[in-house]
Formats: C-alpha cells, sequence, structure tokens
C-alpha cells in the first residue's frame, strides 16, 4: 500500500520528470484524423510527443488532457476533427531544498514532531509548488532528516490539502516511519477533524461509508462512485448549529484524497469556503468570506511508535476559521 498517495485530504500531486522531447509547461494540441481507430492514450502515445502511453495515462488521470475543453478518459475512441490538449506541467526538483519557513512545533523527540499546519502551506513539492512547503521547513528545522521515507518527501507520512489547517506528525529517522505507516495502515491513528458546513448532516451522528474515486468527468475532482473507488468511512458529530450553517466533528477511519469534503457534500452539507465542492454563492453571506475551506485537523492521538507512549494532541481553531464562526453566529 501507497500510504502516501492513500492519505486523507492529500493534494494531487505531479512529481515526474518530463520524458526528453518534452518541454516543462508545454501546451501540446493534435488533431485527430479522419480514420483513427483504438484507445485514445494509445494514439495519443503514437504521435511523437515524447510522451510515453503510461505518462499519458497520468496526464489524463490529473485532468490535464481535454477535449473542448472537457476532460477526457483514456479508453474514450478517438474522432476524426476532434482537437485535444495536453498540458504538460513543468518538473519540480528531485531533491527538495532546506527554507526558514516558521513551524508551529507542538511536540518533538528523537523520533517524530508533531507540528500544526497553517492554510495555505502545501506539504510537499509539487508542479506549481516548486519550494515553499512543508518539507522545504522541515529540512531547515531537522538538518538530519534527509531522505527518510524518500527524498522527495522526507518524514511524511500523512498529508493535510493546501487550505485544510491542523495537526500533522513528522517521522524524524526510519524506525519512526516504519511504525507510523503500520499505525496508518491498521487505522491505530485517531484523527478528528472540525468543519464549518452549509446545512447540517441529516442525523446528529452517524456515518458515511462509501467508494472515493475521480470524478468521471471533472478528472481534478473526487467523487463517490459505485465501483472502480476506494473504500471510505467518515463518522461525524454535529457539535453545532449556527442558523444555516453547522459545527461538524469528523473521525476518519480511512484517509482518501478529500475524503471529509467529498463525503460532506455527498451528505449535502458541504464544507464552507470550499471552491471545489462548495457553495461559493452562500459562502459571500459571510464578513468576511471565507478565503479556503474551512476544515481543521483539530485531535491527533496515537501511540508512540518507538517510546509506546500514548500521545494526544489538540490544535486550537485557527483565527479565520474563528471569525467564520463568529460570522456564522451573527447570522443565526
Amino acid at each position: 500500500m501507497d500510504v502516501q498517495a492513500d492519505i486523507l485530504e492529500g493534494e494531487a500531486c505531479e512529481g515526474e520528470v518530463e520524458p526528453e522531447g518534452t518541454e516543462p509547461g508545454q501546451q501540446l494540441r493534435f488533431v485527430v484524423p479522419e480514420g483513427a481507430q483504438g484507445r485514445l492514450d494509445v494514439w495519443l502515445a503514437a504521435q511523437s510527443s515524447g510522451l510515453s502511453r503510461a505518462r499519458i495515462q497520468a496526464l489524463i488521470r490529473a485532468g490535464r488532457v481535454t477535449c473542448g475543453g472537457s476532460a477526457v478518459q483514456a479508453n474514450a475512441r478517438p474522432k476524426g476533427g476532434q482537437v485535444v490538449e495536453i498540458v504538460v506541467p513543468a518538473p519540480v526538483s528531485a531533491v527538495p531544498e532546506p527554507e526558514a519557513i516558521p513551524l508551529a512545533v507542538l511536540h518533538e523527540d528523537g523520533d517524530l514532531l508533531v507540528l500544526d499546519k497553517p492554510a495555505g502551506l502545501v506539504v510537499h513539492p509539487a508542479p506549481g509548488h516548486a519550494s515553499g512547503t512543508l518539507v522545504n521547513a522541515l529540512l531547515h528545522h531537522c538538518r538530519d532528516l534527509g531522505g527518510v521515507g524518500g527524498v522527495q518527501r522526507p518524514g511524511i507520512v500523512h498529508r493535510l490539502d493546501k487550505d485544510t489547517s491542523g495537526l500533522m506528525v513528522v517521522a524524524k529517522n526510519d524506525a519512526a516511519m516504519a511504525g507510523l505507516v503500520r499505525l496508518f495502515q491498521t487505522a491505530s491513528i485517531a484523527k478528528e477533524y472540525l468543519a464549518l458546513v452549509h446545512g447540517a448532516p441529516p442525523r446528529a451522528s452517524g456515518t458515511v461509508s462509501t467508494q472515493i474515486g475521480r470524478h468521471p468527468a471533472q478528472r481534478q475532482r473526487m467523487a463517490v462512485v459505485a465501483r472502480g473507488g476506494r473504500a471510505a468511512v467518515t463518522h461525524y458529530v454535529l457539535e453545532r448549529r449556527l442558523g444555516a450553517l453547522a459545527l461538524v466533528r469528523c473521525r476518519i477511519e480511512t484517509g482518501r484524497t478529500h475524503q471529509i469534503r467529498v463525503h460532506m457534500q455527498a451528505l449535502g452539507c458541504p464544507v464552507v469556503g470550499d471552491a471545489v465542492y462548495g457553495r461559493p454563492a452562500a459562502d459571500r453571506r459571510l464578513a468576511p468570506a471565507p478565503a479556503r475551506q474551512m476544515l481543521h485537523a483539530a485531535r491527533l492521538a496515537f501511540v508512540h511508535p518507538v517510546s509506546g507512549v500514548a500521545l494526544c494532541f489538540e490544535a486550537p481553531l485557527p483565527a479565520d476559521f474563528a471569525a467564520s464562526l463568529s460570522a456564522a453566529a451573527g447570522l443565526t
């Protein structure tokens, strides 16, 4: 199991070096001739673009291959006259550099550290975010972090979206990394989030158990799917009603990309400020209008993977989340 790709609220990221024959950030355009046959990914790979079929499939999954402005699927059939465009992202450096970025560290010992990630901070380098990430900050803070768990994502066991705030645990050595991976694989780490949502869940508490996969048409989004996805389980408790909004506490068993955001949308109560799954027009009723999704990793509890000591951490709501709560209370 790829723990770093199978985690809650993870950014979709591509860190592959482009193949010879393509230029970073290049936009490729192909006009399908009459009589083209087979699968679209196979046809594109044969167009002397310098992109392999596997790379084209990865770009399709990331929503970077479009036809008429709409994302395509790898098994689509090319049709004469179609114009297919591929956006090839710029590569990122294979080795992130240390950067003096402040960190809010709640706990640190010789094996791991727990920090409160601010909203707006990307976890690791990716196209469009080659520097200024949490990984860059960690390499400066922990001089011997090196390649623990991998060169590009040293110490990273799980992620939060760029615009999700809150608690993360980072491994400082291989023993801690292996132990934390086991804890995540066996759902032995308690992770609770606070979400400000539009409306309210249908019951005061409950469980959402679905499959989550790529949206069939909008490939940069995730969605609840009937088949072909991965099992996702979110438990929720309604903490407080605030007129047309509500504060919900979510505990997750699995760690799928955008899991809470997708599950809250599926319940009919999307997260406030969520530009992808939310209700932007309704967000404008709040003053100030939220600049990001109101989702915060508030509690993290686990047994230390090396010492065996039980640890529990809580992170207070950041100022922007508290301001949205106050604004919501003012609308009741």
